[in-house]
């Protein structure tokens, strides 16, 4: 009758990452967060930048400064 909770989801955050970055690690990170290949969301934007006649190109540069990098790791 009361069957136990599953446990909660790990907290997933959106962030780009310190290493696999090509420019500014916005794609690892989205890919990342999503659980996928990064070269599969690179391979993704492109895809939509040549489709939206460049107009996703402005979304890199607000991604770029809206995601907060990783923190460094401790010494």
């Amino acid at each position: 009758m009361n069957e136990p909770l599953p446990p909660p989801r790990p907290y997933r955050r959106l962030s780009r990452p310190r290493t696999d970055r090509m420019v500014a690690g916005v794609c690892a990170g989205v890919a990342r967060y999503l659980g996928v290949d990064a070269t599969g969301v690179r391979i993704g934007y492109a895809v939509v930048v040549i489709l939206t006649w460049g107009a996703a190109l402005l979304a890199y540069p607000v991604l770029w400064v809206l995601m907060p990098e990783d923190p460094l790791p401790p010494d």
